[in-house]
């Protein structure tokens, strides 16, 4: 399981150290929740704060495009330093030419599929996928109630990327806890996006990575 706790929930002042205390606490990636206030009605941080934050951390940065037009600001993204960056199968742009550009930039692709998105329709978009992100949420804002039904998707598009033959990680993103994530990781899930339940860990970071990896064993 990778961990990737979401930047969204960080002190915005402060977001330099809090990517190195994340990186000494254990964290695997860290996740960037970009949205633009079209496709999400919320406005959060862009390709500049992370360019800003990248020097203090070597982790896998992952910027989720939650964007109507992923395509149009990709290399803002790229140039940042972002590893892997994630489009919405729901946005504007055309998917597969979103997955091809990331690919042919030497970066892993992502795509996310919100709630009401039957999982089928990523079938024919996974063979340039590197990462299939299932929102357990609707995307927007962090703190969210995990919806019902997400174990059961994560588990279809698990079953959907294995029929490629490939490699892809399934990440699941919004309302992540100790009481849904055994379930999230019997259905295939192996990248969990934590906000709001690691950043308000009572014993911080360190022990909040800690107390999800203990749900691996």
């Amino acid at each position: 399981m990778l961990i990737a706790p979401s930047m969204l929930c960080a002190d915005f002042a402060n977001l330099g150290k809090e990517a190195a205390a994340l990186q000494a606490a254990g964290a695997d990636w860290l996740h960037w929740d970009v949205m633009d206030g079209h496709f999400v009605p919320n406005l959060t941080h862009g390709a500049i704060a992370l360019q800003a934050v990248r020097p203090h951390s070597s982790l896998v940065f992952n910027a989720h495009l939650m964007i109507s037009h992923p395509l149009q600001y990709l290399q803002d993204f790229l140039d940042a330093g972002a590893d892997c960056v994630t489009g919405h199968i729901e946005a504007s742009d055309e998917a597969q030419d979103f997955l091809a550009a990331v690919r042919e930039a030497g970066k892993s692709a992502g795509l996310a599929i919100n709630p009401g998105t039957p999982a089928p329709q990523l079938e024919p978009l996974l063979p340039l996928c590197d990462l299939v992100t299932v929102m357990g949420v609707e995307p927007g804002f962090a703190g969210q109630k995990f919806m019902a039904g997400t174990v059961e998707k994560t588990a279809e598009v698990r079953k959907l990327s294995e029929a490629t033959g490939r490699h892809i990680h399934i990440q699941v993103d919004g309302g992540v806890n100790m009481e849904n994530l055994p379930a999230l990781l019997a259905a295939g899930a192996d990248v969990v996006v934590s906000g709001s339940w690691l950043f308000r860990h009572p014993g911080g970071y360190a022990a909040a990575i800690a107390e999800l990896r203990s749900l691996e064993q």
